[in-house]
């Protein structure tokens, strides 16, 4: 009985939280406004603020710069200082005019005690050209499908073959753990609204680095890896397992994981640096998950069981990784954002380098096969 009131005062408590905050949002206008504008250089764009329903007077509303990639944001944008949103109104509309290359960012302000403006800002993105901008997205899609694409050669060489022969054990597990890393941290930043206000107030004028394309491309390489493990589980393996080297880095890894999720728990980090320090889990797997397969080709000497297909694939994508943050470094005149991005930065530079040696192996070193001579009797 005593826990059956304990519950009806708890939903009674939460009725009550549901109606107060229900009264606070009836009486309160928001503003919306684009988060984001991409104007070329010397060109004019017209940007509309929005209230949620009408004011009850006319309302002033701020255009706060608060960040600039030029000492003086003037030679950036120009923008107003301020614009007014009639009583009878629920839109102001402005224009904007572009001068050079660089980065503007504002908060809106509004006098307006009714109107709530807290934490709506317009970043304004000064480029050298559109048409970069959209090569370079199309270049992202490439690398992405390429890169989503590579996992299947290896997965139909293995089923052709019916044997995981030549495929390091220490590489499968090792590009696992990289990958579930790599997708605890795009399913946070991407779906985690508590982590996406954290980015924002640590960041507030950046923009959230994951798109919906790589958590998928994140979680297909999950599923991929698992494909490939369950074929190294049923097909021929020729008495490999996983070494001793990589369960000792398997270790490091998940121990500094599970620590650091600790620390979150204890609220001796944020949730944000935690989610980042499994970006750094999958950097520094990217590191060393292509050495055990490189060095068991080279003891080999053959390349046999690992698919090139897949490493041309990788390659490819990976250059056009590379490409695509030179164009954006270009175009938006901030060369940092080659850096920007350590892991996406170390997954295509590190995977090319090693991509290149598989090449080199496959079709120079390895080309062909071990040749053993025929061992004949004493009498022939």
């Amino acid at each position: 009985m005593a826990g059956l009131g304990l519950a009806k005062r708890w939903l009674s408590a939460q009725l009550l939280l549901l109606m107060t905050l229900s009264n606070i949002s009836d009486s309160t206008v928001y503003l919306v406004a684009p988060a984001a504008v991409t104007l070329e250089e010397q060109s004019t764009a017209n940007i509309t603020i929005t209230s949620s329903s009408l004011v009850n007077q006319s309302a002033v509303i701020q255009l706060n710069v608060t960040y600039s990639s030029k000492r003086n944001y003037s030679t950036v944008i120009t923008v107003p200082e301020q614009v007014l949103l009639p009583v009878d109104a629920t839109s102001v509309s402005f224009n904007v005019t572009a001068h050079d290359v660089g980065q503007v960012t504002t908060y809106l302000i509004s006098n307006n005690t009714d109107l709530n403006s807290l934490a709506v800002r317009i970043r304004f993105m000064v480029i050298h050209s559109n048409i970069l901008s959209v090569i370079s997205q199309v270049i992202g899609w490439m690398y992405f499908l390429a890169w989503s694409v590579s996992f299947y050669p290896q997965a139909w060489e293995n089923w052709r073959r019916k044997s995981v022969v030549g495929l390091n054990f220490d590489f499968l597990a090792l590009n696992l753990t990289g990958f579930i890393a790599y997708s605890v941290f795009n399913i946070g930043l991407f779906w985690v609204p508590y982590i996406k206000e954290e980015f924002l107030r640590k960041y507030p004028n950046g923009i959230n680095p994951v798109n919906a394309n790589d958590v998928f491309f994140s979680l297909h390489a999950v599923l991929l890896c698992l494909v490939y493990i369950s074929q190294a589980a049923v097909y021929e393996r020729g008495g490999q397992k996983v070494s001793w080297t990589a369960l000792f880095l398997l270790l490091i890894g998940w121990t500094f994981a599970f620590i650091s999720l600790f620390l979150a728990v204890a609220k001796q980090i944020t949730w944000l640096d935690y989610l980042y320090y499994f970006s750094y889990i999958k950097l520094g797997v990217t590191l060393v998950k292509y050495v055990p397969q490189a060095y068991m080709n080279y003891r080999r000497q053959s390349t046999e069981g690992w698919s090139i297909g897949n490493v041309l694939l990788d390659f490819t994508g990976g250059i056009f990784s590379i490409l695509q943050m030179i164009l954006q470094s270009y175009n938006n005149d901030e060369w940092k954002l080659i850096f920007g991005d350590p892991t996406k930065f170390g997954l295509g530079l590190f995977s090319v380098a090693f991509d290149i040696l598989f090449m080199t192996q496959h079709y120079c070193l390895y080309r062909q096969p071990p040749q053993y001579e025929a061992v004949t009797g004493q009498g022939d």
